[in-house]
């Protein structure tokens, strides 16, 4: 180090030590990252000024300015420092390249991140379309030290000139841009373990909406506005508060990461919410609370930033500007379509409850935003209401016009946004911004709420055969209003401490309903399904749904065709909006044939329950004839229908219910390929998983063998099946999902993982081995949320067997040790439903021992087993 040097880096360093054990103490995040910078600044000056011993500080020609965060006098504990060699020409630049790197690796060597860029005067007049970044920091720029004749050309000339010449093409940049990054992070500022930088509602959206308004202002009037009030005059104090909460956020992940880290985890939420980072708050915040302030902070970023980018739309072809002006005849009386979005005609006359619901009335129709005018009166309103708006006469029919609107949950997410769902409905207020910390639920509630309604609202425009199965539903209700009013209102219950979500959800419905007067009947059908609205996701997930109990258990519960329609739909939506990969292909139809199987015992249609082990009696004859008869035009000309009536022998009616005549002759031909002691293995991807049909001979453990390989091999099990028939050939069904692509990515690798199957039933290799040897995963990620085991069994939910249900902390092998205890016990699975919540395995068996049901003592009995299975493999992990 140069002697030089010496005394601003010592200064420097202990500055920045000081300034880093100050945040610790106090958590000041603005008054961090404004010292920061200005240590940097002083830093870089002396630095600049020592050059060549007599210093460049009053050198002509040639200046060094701040760029970046540096240059807005806001710089984090890690991030670069943006520096800008500014020259008159070019001979000044190549008579300084030197001393600029010098200054540069001085700055290196205290292992500074440095972004030097040096250009021209002249290089600063343009537009460089290949690098508009550049001309986007030029907005950031401040004079450090040098030629300050220089830098006055600079800031007050030259860039508002190509600020106004170029204004355009910068915001055309700075929105595409911004667009992109949006669509990468999935367009929402929900995210479980967010980056606070780069998501939707970060910071990088403030600094491009102070960016945005800052071209606007040099635009107009050639000047440039005080940077500390730009967006408080034209938006108002929250997003200044908003930039509070994460500048002492960002400064907290950068000093506990060590470097440039924006990563939110689940671990530093913890800390944050115990030191309440940007709280401002004394006593320590639970994290879901501390997230809570995170996300309604994001939001008014995100609101703030769509804003400026309305007001800046991505260059369209003349083929959009023609869309614009179709979109711009929906105009009426009272509201004007202008470049597709929403402006009063009258403002004065928002000024109602009515209003106000008329306003959004053609949002819900249209799809169109509200302009910022018409947001700031409906506030003004809200504001001059003094809460009446909770009794007004006509809003349960208002509110029921909005709600089967094409655009409905964009309608009602503009209310929340402004403040004025929770005007008409105090009860939403509970889960606003709410967060669940489990793994499996990505959105806070009352996002997940509004993405229900507007995932049964896409239905109306179907992509999918899926989606076509359910449109027809939808379209045959007779008040599709009660459904979507259910949504809105079916996790409410989660924000109040009930300690029951569903009846927490209840209450606050019928405060709601009794306040606007609503008729008994359409109360009683809303109340029905916020009250059942987790019944059908229980059964399908948790129940055996091909087992006539089941079926007439549930039917009892939903009573009529309507109420199975509407709740069809609602699990549909809850499912979809839970997380992107919640409904899979698998549970979508799964909840289709629940529903199909319910219509028809309401319809007084279902099958009889079992067939009969030895042969089929005369009420299932025909039924059983047509079967064989197709089942048999699929195989081979040697086999005959006694061979098949053999094979078929013994299996529950439910086996015929879940296959195809297709499929029962593959299973048909592998029982005949099997040999005495071996296993015929199969496995084929079915959309977006894995089928796995084993058939083999039974024997001790057999189902557990199986699960142990699978999940030794990585793949995770989502579903299981077990059968066997009176000749004691057993048939066992798995889906599995690939973790870690070994199957999709290695075609080959499916013989060899049959091949190791084959191995692990016929008990010719090792599965202690194989798992041993089995993808590591990540235990740290697994454990960030507890799950407490849970063991419960009843005898009275099916007519043949003993249902069992296991809740308990997801790993690898968790299946292949619960089966192992069961099998120990002398017990046989019939049926197995697998399924994951996030951080939670939910698995359902439906168990016998020799024959029947389990008796009290065998069900103590295992239940310490599986309680020991669960939790021994949990402190293994």
């Amino acid at each position: 180090m140069a002697a030089a040097h010496s005394g601003p880096l010592q200064l420097y360093v202990a500055q920045t030590n000081a300034i880093g054990l100050g945040f610790e103490n106090h958590s000041q995040g603005v008054a961090t990252v404004s010292q920061l910078a200005e240590a940097a600044g002083r830093l870089a000056i002396a630095l600049f000024d020592n050059l060549e011993g007599a210093g460049l500080g009053a050198a002509k020609d040639f200046c060094l300015v701040a760029l970046g965060g540096l240059g807005r006098g806001v710089l984090f504990p890690y991030s670069d420092i943006d520096l800008l060699f500014l020259c008159a020409d070019r001979r000044v630049e190549e008579r300084h390249q030197e001393h600029i790197a010098e200054l540069c690796r001085t700055m290196w060597d205290l292992q500074l991140r440095v972004s030097p860029t040096t250009r021209t005067l002249d290089e600063c007049s343009h537009l460089h379309r290949d690098n508009l970044e550049f001309n986007i920091a030029l907005l950031d720029s401040r004079f450090l030290t040098g030629d300050a004749t220089l830098f006055a050309r600079l800031h007050d000339q030259i860039i508002p000139q190509l600020v106004a010449r170029e204004r355009s093409e910068l915001v055309q940049n700075l929105s595409d841009m911004t667009r992109q990054r949006h669509q990468r992070n999935g367009n929402t500022i929900f995210h479980l373990e967010p980056s606070i930088k780069d998501v939707p509602g970060g910071l990088r959206d403030y600094n491009v909406s102070y960016w945005l308004a800052l071209i606007q202002s040099l635009t107009q009037s050639r000047d440039w506005p005080p940077a500390e009030s730009l967006l408080l005059t034209q938006i108002g104090p929250e997003p200044g508060r908003a930039f509070e909460f994460f500048a002492a956020t960002r400064c907290f992940l950068h000093y506990r990461h060590g470097r440039d880290n924006n990563l939110l985890t689940y671990e530093l939420q913890d800390e944050a919410a115990a030191l309440s980072i940007g709280a401002g708050a004394e006593e320590r915040l639970e994290t879901a609370d501390w997230m809570r302030n995170y996300f309604r902070h994001a939001r008014c970023i995100q609101r703030m930033t769509t804003h400026f980018l309305e007001d800046m739309p991505p260059a369209r072809s003349s083929l959009y500007s023609l869309y614009e002006g179709w979109r711009s005849r929906l105009s009426n009386a009272e509201f004007s379509v202008v470049r597709g979005r929403i402006y009063l005609r009258q403002p004065a006359a928002l000024n109602s409850a009515a209003a106000v619901l008329d306003l959004f009335e053609f949002v819900a129709r249209h799809g169109l935003p509200i302009s910022r005018e018409a947001e700031t009166q409906s506030a003004s309103a809200l504001a001059q209401s003094h809460g009446s708006w909770t009794q007004f006469p006509g809003l349960w029919l208002q509110f029921c016009r909005i709600l089967v609107l094409p655009f409905a949950a964009q309608a009602l997410r503009g209310m929340h946004e402004a403040g004025l769902l929770s005007a008409f409905f105090p009860e939403f207020e509970a889960i606003d911004s709410l967060v669940i910390r489990d793994f499996y639920h990505r959105y806070t509630v009352d996002e997940h709420s509004l993405m229900a309604i507007d995932n049964l609202a896409r239905l109306h425009q179907p992509e999918t055969d899926v989606e076509r199965r359910y449109q027809e539903i939808l379209s045959a209700l007779q008040q599709p209003e009660l459904l979507f009013f259910a949504l809105l209102f079916h996790d409410v219950g989660k924000g109040m401490a009930t300690g029951d979500h569903v009846q927490g959800s209840v209450q606050a419905l019928q405060a709601a309903m009794a306040r606007m007067n609503v008729d008994g009947p359409e109360r009683e059908a809303v109340r029905f399904l916020i009250a059942s609205h987790l019944e059908m996701s229980s059964t399908l997930l948790r129940r055996d749904i091909f087992d006539p109990e089941t079926v007439r258990e549930f039917a009892r519960k939903v009573g009529s065709q309507q109420s199975l329609k509407m709740l069809t739909l609602l699990t549909y939506a809850d499912f979809k909006s839970v997380n992107p990969e919640a409904l899979t292909p698998w549970k979508a139809e799964t909840l289709w044939q629940l529903y199909a199987a319910t219509t028809n015992h309401l319809n007084r249609s279902l099958d009889d329950d079992r067939l009969s082990k030895d042969s089929f009696p005369p009420e299932q004859a025909a039924t059983a004839l047509g079967l064989l008869n197709e089942v048999l035009a699929l195989l081979d000309t040697a086999a005959d229908a006694a061979a098949l009536r053999k094979f078929l022998a013994g299996l529950p009616a439910r086996y015929l219910k879940m296959h195809s005549p297709a499929e029962i002759a593959q299973h048909y031909v592998m029982a005949q390929w099997m040999e005495t002691g071996s296993a015929s293995v199969k496995v084929v991807k079915v959309r977006d998983l894995y089928r796995l049909t084993v058939v083999t001979a039974d024997r001790p453990q057999l189902f557990a063998a199986i699960a142990g390989a699978i999940a030794a091999w990585g793949m995770n099990i989502v579903k299981a099946n077990a059968f066997s028939n009176s000749a004691g050939v057993v048939l066992d069904t798995f889906h599995f999902s690939d973790r870690f692509n070994t199957l999709d990515l290695n075609p080959s690798e499916r013989t060899r993982f049959e091949h190791s199957l084959i191995e692990v039933i016929e008990g010719s290799a090792s599965l202690a081995t194989l798992m041993a040897s089995r993808p590591a995963g990540n235990p740290a990620a697994r454990q960030k949320v507890k799950v407490q085991t849970r063991i419960w069994m009843d005898n009275e939910l099916s007519s043949h067997s003993t249902l069992l249900e296991v809740v308990a902390q997801d790993r690898p092998g968790l299946l292949h040790d619960l089966n192992s205890a069961i099998s120990q016990a002398g017990c046989n699975i019939e049926v197995a439903l697998i399924d994951t919540e996030g951080q939670s395995a939910i698995d359902v068996f439906y168990l016998t021992s020799e024959g029947e049901k389990l008796l009290a003592e065998k069900q103590d009995e295992l239940q310490q087993a599986l309680v020991l299975a669960a939790e021994t493999g949990q402190k293994k992990v």
